[in-house]
């Protein structure tokens, strides 16, 4: 035992398209206030290289995973999400991750909270941020989840053992309605001006915008998004006006500063070809919308997975934005493609019309995961002996 550190156990995994650290529930204190210095303190954060913590200076890599197991009947393990911020004081709740959802599964049979059956194990998440059930397919062998595997997504080195992400439960996870103003456009007015929306709720809430009403192609990277700071202040002014108008914070100050995370932002187009970060070509007939996400005013590299859960319930509702976008060829595929700036990635997207409203049946999508280290992380006693802020 360190005279001036205490010990912790963690995990650092891979899930999709983020890297997060995976920590089971009793190595954290429960009071909230000490529990968020930990946290941060594991991170190395609030600091923009978040040198003195485990963190690696990126919203993917800022991320959070605390596991435990569960009573419920339902529900093999509890899982809960934590954005926290790289240099501001802010560890979000807010919202859950797709992609580190899909290191959950991985994680608890690795862990022996949940007995391996081969050839795939069904885990059972209760997602805690969002109040609802993810179902995780892992594939196993001699009792560990497998990592190795044919499986490619974009926007990660090589290929893996394929997980299957089930999140057909997670529409109105944070309103309670698929469409929680009850419309498919909304006008929103700022700043003297009026802006057209589609605000959807599934596996996160979301807003989505046309491209050209932000004056945009569509198919910009993400360092040509976040290299423009006028083009950021605009859309974090409709995000968080969106966000008042669905009920998740009194204004729009309040909701840049307490939730950063959640509401999404993306900016949907129709079918176009760009070239990605690593020179690869995606052409137009390889996807189906063509999408650029947003979160803690920064631009996702690839697209986060419960974005695409979201997205992937808003093209099926008519009239919406995301929807006008869609190929048509589209409406009655199961899987569609979405375009993101390092590639495509596929998505399962199945509903019917009931009484005028949209219900979803089906919302999957495909990833893969490994563990990268298990370990200790040291905290200082002094982030313990701290006062509240």
């Amino acid at each position: 035992m360190h005279p001036d550190m205490k010990e912790i156990r963690c995990t650092i995994l891979r899930g999709g398209t983020s890297k997060g650290i995976y920590i089971l529930d009793n190595e954290l204190p429960k009071e909230p206030e000490l529990r968020k210095r930990v946290i941060q303190a594991v991170f190395g954060s609030p600091d923009l290289r978040q040198i003195d913590g485990l963190g690696g200076a990126d919203t993917l890599t800022s991320k959070l995973a605390i596991i435990a197991p569960s009573s419920r009947e339902d529900a093999d393990v509890e899982y809960t999400f934590a954005q926290v911020g790289i240099d501001k004081d802010v560890v979000d709740f807010g919202g859950n991750c797709g992609n580190i959802s899909s290191g959950v599964g991985p994680f608890a049979i690795d862990a022996g909270l949940v007995a391996a059956v081969e050839p795939v194990t069904t885990v059972r998440i209760y997602q805690t941020n969002t109040n609802r059930i993810l179902k995780a397919e892992v594939p196993v062998k001699d009792g560990k989840a497998r990592t190795a595997g044919e499986f490619h997504i974009d926007g990660v080195p090589g290929s893996g053992a394929k997980i299957t992400m089930d999140f057909s439960t997670t529409a109105g996870s944070a309103t309670g309605k698929l469409l929680p103003t009850g419309r498919p456009v909304d006008t929103l007015k700022v700043k003297d001006r009026e802006y057209q929306v589609s605000i959807v709720d599934a596996g996160n809430p979301l807003v989505f915008i046309a491209a050209e009403s932000l004056g945009l192609q569509g198919n910009e990277s993400a360092a040509g998004i976040d290299g423009d700071p006028a083009l950021l202040q605009r859309i974090e002014d409709i995000r968080s006006r969106a966000a008042v108008l669905i009920g998740m914070g009194e204004t729009p100050e309040e909701v840049t500063k307490n939730s950063p995370y959640a509401p999404f932002f993306a900016i949907v187009s129709a079918p176009q070809a760009y070239v990605t970060p690593a020179g690869g070509n995606v052409a137009a007939e390889d996807v189906d919308l063509v999408s650029r996400l947003l979160f803690m005013q920064k631009m996702h590299k690839t697209y986060p997975g419960t974005g695409a859960v979201c997205t992937a319930a808003a093209i099926r509702i008519p009239d919406s934005i995301p929807y006008e976008k869609l190929r048509r060829e589209a409406d009655g595929r199961q899987v569609v493609h979405i375009g993101h700036p390092a590639g495509v990635m596929d998505v399962e997207s199945i509903a019917h019309m009931e009484g005028g409203e949209t219900i979803v049946d089906k919302l999957a999508f495909y990833r893969t995961a490994r563990k990268i280290m298990d370990g200790i992380v040291y905290v200082p006693n002094a982030v313990f002996a701290e006062k509240g802020k």
